[in-house]
């Protein structure tokens, strides 16, 4: 098995969608760390799992200096729901995607 596993770092704004009182319902942004986990049992025809340019290409190009609600759509992006948001435009080779919205909160979205 060949696993890969890309760092990026995006800055960005977002407002979540709460049912109680919450600063983090106000505008407001990050700079987060996401971590793309990419595995396959081959490699494709140059000898990759997944390209680190694609990974780069589909989530940094997308979401930095975005607004993060008007990529995702309908979308609450909470750093959980950005983790499977990620995890799903990158395909199943991705099997794991952390999101780090500040120091000491990380989401993870691990396929099963």
């Amino acid at each position: 098995m060949y696993t890969v596993t890309k760092r990026l770092e995006i800055s960005a704004s977002h407002q979540l969608t709460l049912d109680y009182p919450s600063k983090c319902q106000h505008l407001h942004g990050h700079n987060w760390i996401v971590t793309v986990h990419a595995r396959s049992e081959t490699l494709d025809h140059n000898g990759m799992v997944i390209d680190f340019t694609i990974i780069k290409e589909k989530i940094h190009g997308r979401l930095d200096h975005q607004h993060i609600n008007d990529v995702m759509g309908d979308i609450n992006p909470t750093a959980e729901n950005m983790a499977k948001w990620i995890a799903d435009q990158l395909g199943p080779k991705c099997f794991k995607v952390e999101v780090q919205e500040s120091e000491g909160n990380v989401a993870i979205y691990e396929r099963s």
